[in-house]
């Protein structure tokens, strides 16, 4: 059956239905990632029609391949716009910018933004996403604590040594469940738009107290070493990561871990009318799963990986 037969089907079925009507089917960038894939599984719980953007979807969508972008828009309503490897990286604007045009052009009428909270390239992201014609929400975000669980500090914190140049900083650590809930209610509800939710962590921990915390659920010896960017950057290099990436990376988290995030926001709750998760929970629910649970000798401490959506 044709992609077009499908949309129809998807159509009459839905008239019965304002929201799925309204909205037609959302696009999802960085589908696969942390939260789009938590994003994606909220509108299909809903049964809403969602397509995965990813370079393994169908179709593909690459955001270094703007060939690829018209064809993930069709028939598209709504859009998850989560930039990779992060809205805070150099060019993110400009890419953001030009797809923002062609999705209004392509008749998408919502645009909810994954921004990197204290980035000065995140905040073009944002400026051009609201002067784009449609209808826009911005979700800003610090540091996801899955991050430590998901692929990026996994295998740091199984080998006990957490190195990152972010100094004693203090950050309101983000569970990507948030971050999805206040996403996937803007795409589908009414009332988001014009909203910029700051969504944070109930409280401010240092990378020494996040680590700690870990340490402690887990019964383990895990500590948290400060480096500057370049010794970051260095290490990221030595594991493989192409040498400018990790440059860019590095200059990243140097510049938003300075002190500037160190405060809390009330994004969850505006958007969603309750509290957010705190990180010790957050810990207790990794934990369980197994994930740090080391079964052979330390791997060394390993880059800190790459990628927020």
């Amino acid at each position: 059956m044709s992609d077009l037969i499908i949309q129809c089907l998807v159509l009459v079925a839905c008239t019965g239905s304002m929201t799925q009507s309204q909205h037609g089917r959302t696009l999802v960038l960085a589908g696969t990632g942390k939260t789009g894939r938590r994003v994606v599984a909220r509108l299909v719980s809903r049964e809403l029609p969602v397509r995965i953007g990813s370079r393994s979807g169908t179709p593909p969508f690459d955001w270094h391949d703007p060939t690829t972008w018209e064809r993930a828009l069709y028939g598209v309503r709504s859009v998850y716009v989560a930039y990779h490897p992060d809205a805070g990286f150099p060019g993110a604007a400009q890419a953001v910018g030009s797809f923002s045009d062609l999705a209004v052009r392509c008749g998408v009428r919502r645009l909810v933004l994954l921004a990197d909270r204290g980035a000065s390239e995140a905040e073009r992201c944002e400026q051009v996403v609201r002067t784009s014609g449609a209808e826009w929400t911005i979700v800003r975000t610090g540091f996801i604590s899955q991050n430590f669980s998901e692929d990026v500090l996994t295998e740091a914190i199984k080998a006990g040594v957490v190195a990152l140049p972010a100094g004693d900083a203090a950050e309101p650590f983000t569970d990507a469940e948030n971050i999805a809930d206040v996403a996937a209610a803007a795409l589908i509800e009414e009332g988001h738009t014009g909203e910029t939710y700051e969504v944070t962590g109930p409280r401010l921990l240092t990378f020494t107290d996040a680590v700690a915390e870990i340490a402690r659920q887990t019964g383990r010896t895990i500590r948290y070493v400060p480096v500057s960017k370049e010794q970051f950057a260095t290490t990221l290099t030595e594991h493989g990561t192409p040498e400018r990436f990790a440059g860019q990376l590095a200059d990243l988290m140097a510049e938003v871990f300075d002190g500037r995030r160190a405060h809390l926001a009330d994004g969850v709750y505006r958007a969603l009318g309750r509290g957010p998760k705190d990180f010790t929970d957050y810990v207790h629910d990794a934990a369980r799963t197994g994930v740090w649970l080391v079964t052979g000798p330390p791997s060394g401490s390993g880059p800190a990986g790459r990628g927020s959506s």
